[in-house]
């Protein structure tokens, strides 16, 4: 289990990375471009439109950043996050489930090998018999039981006396319904714990990347009212842009 985790979250780690290099390559190029449309926009301002007009259009049509500024625009926006948190989200539950599921037939394995009827199992490798389609249930164990005996070559076809056959056979309730009841269980309770860890992990993250946006729609607007103040120092585009840390 330990290990599935660790391959998961490398995997996880390393397509986050290579699509954070991604983004902030065109982060930059953004930036470039944005740069040189408001140098333009200085040199040639013989429009009407008002400085705040200009950065507004052009920052919220190129996103700045791609989400770096306006809050909703761009892949890093709001939208984006909340696919992401989709995402994630998605497969935290799967993975938990499956953390549950192995928890599960671990549990199982345990118990069968505790049954005294099954004494002359215990050498079985079970892990080749019992799996997610068939630990949970007593008819699934049943059949696991079978094949196991087959194995050894004491199919209980042809040795009904053998103690293993005798007992199943004749008790196979008795047996099995304790060992079935304790896999549900140990799935449910894993598979809970598990969910609860990984959705908090999602949680922290989608919060701390809506925190980030929050941020930079703050900054957007106090560009913007600064501009809006006739009487002030007169503060170009440029200068503004390059005071943000995209």
């Amino acid at each position: 289990m330990k290990s599935v985790k660790e391959n998961f979250d490398r995997q996880t780690s390393q397509r986050f990375e290579e699509y954070e290099e991604r983004m902030n390559e065109k982060r930059q190029k953004c930036k470039e471009q944005c740069d040189k449309d408001i140098e333009q926009i200085i040199l040639r301002d013989k429009t009407k439109k008002s400085l705040e007009e200009k950065v507004e259009n052009i920052c919220l049509r190129c996103g700045c950043g791609l989400g770096g500024i306006a809050a909703g625009v761009g892949i890093f926006g709001s939208l984006g996050t909340y696919g992401w948190e989709i995402g994630a989200t998605a497969a935290a539950i799967e993975l938990a489930t499956k953390e549950g599921i192995k928890a599960g037939i671990q549990t199982v394995i345990v118990k069968i090998n505790e049954v005294n009827a099954l004494v002359e199992l215990k050498n079985v490798p079970w892990t080749n018999f019992i799996y997610e389609s068939n630990y949970n249930t007593v008819n699934g164990l049943f059949n696991a039981i079978m094949d196991a005996m087959a194995s050894i070559g004491k199919s209980c076809k042809s040795h009904t006396f053998e103690n293993a056959c005798n007992g199943i056979l004749a008790r196979t309730n008795y047996w099995l319904d304790s060992v079935a009841e304790a896999g549900i269980k140990v799935t449910a309770s894993t598979t809970e714990s598990a969910k609860t860890t990984k959705l908090g992990e999602v949680a922290t993250a989608s919060y701390d990347a809506y925190t980030a946006i929050a941020y930079s729609v703050t900054a957007i607007l106090i560009i913007v009212l600064i501009m809006k103040k006739e009487n002030e120092q007169k503060i170009t585009i440029h200068k503004i842009i390059k005071s943000i840390n995209i």
